[in-house]
């Protein structure tokens, strides 16, 4: 009988082992950002798809560099939230800032905004793509912005959490962002997933 159960008890075990193990490497879940099949540009010029920032948590928040009202303010949200966040978990995450103006933030332009702004380590990533995929990102993060003059757009101020495989887990907006918690949720998001 000892047997059995010693027997039983370890095919439970490998079998969990195995299941955790898919849980890592399988499938996206359905909802997962990294579905979307839109392509982007970087501050470096390389071409991406969503899918190509799997594997880390990321922290999303949308902005363009003329924008002199809401998203200074966001800028220095996210650079906080980095310095909030465990040193050594930076590894493991991407700060990621995604232009709602890609006629003006050019890769070039947004290489010029992530220098002048001190956010050129390896964490940052900046996005650019065509009029339709910023559209369809910003709709999946239930953010809404509007050109309202031709140097200025009216925008939300959300900054989202996504796990490493794509799935939103939290996001807070507003012109107060709580980054304690933001930094907090990423930290734990990071300790799940490794």
């Amino acid at each position: 009988m000892k047997t059995f159960f010693a027997i039983f008890f370890s095919v439970l075990f490998l079998s969990a082992c195995n299941l955790n193990k898919s849980n890592h490497s399988g499938d996206l879940p359905s909802d997962s950002i990294f579905h979307l099949p839109s392509e982007w540009q970087n501050q470096k010029g390389e071409k991406l798809k969503l899918k190509d920032l799997k594997g880390k948590t990321l922290v999303v928040v949308m902005i363009y560099t003329t924008c002199k009202s809401a998203c200074p303010i966001l800028v220095a949200d996210m650079k906080m939230i980095k310095s909030k966040i465990n040193p050594d978990n930076l590894d493991a995450v991407s700060l990621v800032l995604v232009s709602i103006d890609p006629e003006t933030d050019t890769p070039e332009r947004l290489a010029e905004f992530a220098k002048k702004s001190n956010m050129t380590d390896p964490c940052w990533i900046f996005l650019r793509g065509n009029t339709e995929s910023t559209q369809e990102f910003a709709n999946v993060l239930s953010m809404k912005y509007k050109k309202i003059s031709p140097v200025d757009f009216s925008h939300s101020n959300i900054i989202s959490i996504f796990s490493p495989d794509g799935k939103l887990v939290i996001q807070e907006e507003g012109t107060s962002i709580n980054t304690q918690k933001v930094a907090d949720k990423v930290n734990e998001v990071v300790k799940q997933n490794s």
